[in-house]
């Protein structure tokens, strides 16, 4: 007999774990188990128990080296794995359990109660025959845990209540876990009522939300899974529950308002949090009636009380984000036997299980960003934000119809010293925190630029980790609602008010370094719109250096401006912009490069610690430094400079190399304006070579025209009022008069300046647009170079083209 049953288990134990099926979750956390427990003996399988319950699980691998389950200790067991058994005097669980029908293998599996009832309501016949059943056997502590007046109907109606109960826990055919699919739904042997079965990556199965414990013990005909809570009909939708339960009927006029109510209603697999009406009753006064009045912001917040899955209790053994109909995701966790929706716990009744899903009664209302107003997504860490606004009146312009974008700083951006300014000009601060428009953050991009509600221009900064504006950077934490979206900053923004010209001058640290820019001269570099960086050391850098060392410098114009140029580099770069501890290698205008990295929130320039950074300008961003800057791989060909050099740097070693010159550095790469006569209208196109000065005032607003040739930029200049010359020409022998108008144009191209006037003439009246025709004719043209000449030197030519 022992042999028959051996045979038998065997057959199916092959087809309980099939080798072909073996991506079922229950499965694979099983197989787990008992690696876990091979210390301990053949077939032995590793649980965890909840303290405090009788929940057990067979694990996942957060939860075992945690060592916790829902946020509770939880101690480890040590069990035969289902189909095992023990045996005197020999290690884990050598034998097999022996196999019986389902009626005998209730009794193995310790369902006692199940196969008492089974047999009081004359079910023992039926699973004691021939067939191929599942049954979901609920265990003995599941029986107490029912109600106590279903339980006693039960009891008392034993030959049809209890019967048909029975009778739902079970279908006619064998389904092991590897065969209960999730989303699947069975059904059931009593009145076809539906059974819905879940199977979760942690390894949890469940049926009608009651939980599989022990699984796949094979019976001769059947399977018994046993669960942890007697099953009850799901014949309801979750509509049909709304419009029945008095309890949530504040939630249920909101899924009317919102259009939503019907959704629940339909086929699905759904998992509804429903607030309750005290739950209602807890919103702040006039949040639920704003809400409830604007239909995108109702709509949004039922929605964000559903999810598109089912997601029972039993199966939460810690935090799990799922995605809403909304759109946006809930964390859904468990705190012991408590669920919790975003960290709080608020479930007062789990697990009503519907025919399109599953409800969860929640005691709190949970709102979406989507339907909040701007100012209310600021966190705990924006308070002072959030409370100035307030103070200064500011909120109030934050109209619900509007739409706006809200920068706010950390609670720690805010020093005592703002905090006690003047508030008028604090207000201002605060202004410049707010935007006119709501920008979020996939829509910043590098070089853009954002007006203040007090109408200072903001630049934005992409880098490859970090998007700033102006001197501060974002974290992480951005948050769009109803009327705008909320950015979070380390910093207070400050609007560039100077240009870096500006900002030396008026620092008296920086007057050595402003006057060797002199003369150098490129002082109107620092002058000029643009988009610089530009370290610059202090006058420490330079002590030490006598008069004659100075004028030794100033001498050596093109070697000077080699190494001021060093310290400048094109584009702006924000300290806090740069990914921390990883080395930024940026081009200067000198040529070299420059090797940058943030540690512990301080800049680094070629390992030298900065000693402030981010004085932000209209035309860039200065970072102080208190030595000289060199290129360590520009070589020094001259003993007097060599020797000033060592004087100031002295970490690192300067190369030299007799008779070495440094390179011309063309003054090519930064943008200046003509400066024309006041009768001459400019179209101004996008410069880059640098021009010689007329010395007269530019004439603001003229049109804008903008053609590139192959290797060039051209701006042309247009005379207002073009020169009109009449006289009389003898044609055939007959007097004609003859009218002719001229205009003149000038063209730069990029290089040694290229300067020539044409002049075309005839009766035409706008000549605008013949002269764009002309230009876009000559821009392709490739020019042979012209000689080489002093920088800034032009040449004229002038030709007259006649009607």
């Amino acid at each position: 007999m022992k042999i028959l049953f051996l045979s038998t288990f065997s057959i199916f134990l092959l087809s309980a774990f099939d080798p072909a099926d073996s991506s079922a979750h229950y499965d694979k956390i099983l197989s787990h188990s008992r690696i876990r427990a091979r210390e301990q003996g053949p077939n032995v399988c590793a649980l965890q128990q909840v303290m405090g319950t009788k929940k057990k699980y067979f694990s996942t691998c957060r939860n075992w080296y945690q060592g916790t389950i829902c946020g509770k200790k939880a101690t480890t067991l040590y069990e035969c794995c289902p189909g095992y058994m023990k045996m005197d005097g020999m290690r884990g669980c050598p034998a097999v359990a022996p196999i019986d029908h389902v009626y005998g293998t209730l009794g193995i599996v310790g369902a006692t109660s199940t196969q008492r009832y089974s047999d009081m309501s004359k079910l023992r016949e039926e699973i004691e025959g021939r067939g191929s059943f599942t049954f979901f056997a609920p265990s003995n502590e599941a029986w107490e845990l029912l109600d106590q007046d279903i339980h006693s109907n039960l009891i008392d109606n034993v030959n049809i209540e209890l019967y048909n109960a029975l009778h739902n826990h079970m279908v006619n055919k064998r389904m092991l876990t590897k065969d209960l699919k999730n989303g699947l739904t069975l059904v059931s042997m009593y009145n076809d009522q539906q059974l819905f079965i879940n199977h979760y990556p942690n390894g949890v199965v469940t049926v009608n939300c009651a939980r599989i414990i022990h699984g796949n013990q094979i019976a001769t005909n059947g399977v018994v899974h046993v669960i942890d809570r007697v099953l009850t009909p799901a014949g309801n939708t979750i509509q049909e529950f709304l419009e029945a339960e008095d309890d949530v009927s504040s939630l249920r006029a909101a899924a009317i308002t919102s259009g939503v109510l019907d959704t629940l209603g339909k086929p699905g697999h759904y998992t509804l949090f429903a607030p309750t009406n005290e739950a209602f009753e807890k919103l702040p006064r006039g949040v639920l009636e704003r809400i409830m009045g604007d239909k995108v912001a109702s709509e949004a917040l039922i929605k964000y009380h559903i999810l598109n899955t089912l997601q029972c209790s039993e199966a939460i053994m810690g935090g799990a984000v799922y995605e809403t109909l909304e759109g946006s995701t809930v964390e859904v966790g468990c705190d012991g036997e408590s669920l919790t929706v975003n960290g709080v716990k608020m479930a007062n009744r789990k697990d009503i299980v519907t025919s399109n899903g599953v409800i969860h009664l929640i005691d709190h209302v949970l709102i979406p960003n989507s339907a909040k107003q701007v100012i209310e997504l600021a966190g705990d860490q924006q308070t002072t934000f959030t409370d100035l606004l307030a103070q200064l009146g500011l909120t109030s312009s934050l109209r619900p119809e509007g739409q706006y974008t809200l920068l706010a700083p950390l609670n720690g951006a805010f020093s005592d010293d703002t905090l006690r300014m003047d508030q008028r000009l604090l207000k201002l601060i605060m202004q410049n925190h707010i935007l006119k428009v709501k920008i979020g953050l996939n829509e910043l991009y590098n070089g853009q630029n954002v007006e203040t509600l007090g109408g200072k221009q903001l630049r934005i900064f992409v880098y490859r980790t970090a998007v700033c504006i102006e001197n501060s950077c974002m974290v992480r934490g951005s948050k769009e609602g109803r009327n705008g979206v909320i950015h979070i900053f380390r910093q207070i923004i400050k609007p560039a008010e100077k240009s870096l010209r500006e900002v030396l001058k008026n620092d008296k640290r920086f007057s050595v370094f402003l006057n060797l820019v002199k003369d150098a001269d490129l002082e109107d570099v620092l002058s000029q719109p643009g988009e610089w960086t530009l370290f610059v050391p202090t006058n420490e850098a330079f002590k030490g250096l006598t008069d004659e060392e100075k004028e030794i410098l100033r001498r050596d114009k093109n070697a000077l401006r080699n190494i001021l140029l060093y310290h400048l580099t094109k584009g702006i770069y924000i300290g806090n912009g740069f990914e921390p501890g990883v080395t930024n290698i940026l081009k200067t205008i000198q040529g070299s490069k420059l090797f940058l990295k943030t540690v512990n929130d301080t800049l680094l320039v070629n390992e030298l610690t900065a000693k402030e950074s981010d004085l932000m300008t209209t035309n860039g961003v200065i970072h102080v430094i208190d030595k000289l800057l060199y290129p360590v791989d520009v070589p020094v060909g001259n003993d007097q400079l060599l020797t000033i050099l060592n004087k100031m740097i002295k970490y690192i070693q300067i190369k030299f190399v007799h008779g070495s010159h440094f390179q011309e550095i063309p003054l090519t790469f930064f943008t200046s304006k003509f400066i024309v006569e006041p009768n001459i209208k400019v179209i101004e196109g996008s410069l880059q070579p640098i021009t010689r000065k007329e010395g007269t005032r530019v004439i603001e607003g003229g049109p804008e025209l903008r053609v590139f040739g192959e290797g060039e930029t051209i701006t042309r200049v247009i005379h207002g009022e073009p020169v009109i010359e009449t006289y009389t020409k003898i044609i055939d022998g007959h007097p004609v008069k003859v009218t002719e108008k001229k205009v003149t144009e000038e063209r730069i191209i990029q290089g040694p300046e290229t300067k020539y006037t044409r002049i075309t003439e005839g009766g035409r009246g706008d000549m605008e647009g013949d002269l764009k025709k002309l230009l876009e004719e000559e821009a392709p043209v490739r020019r042979p170079k012209p000689p080489k000449k002093a920088q800034g030197t032009p040449r004229r030519r002038t030709r007259l083209v006649h009607p």
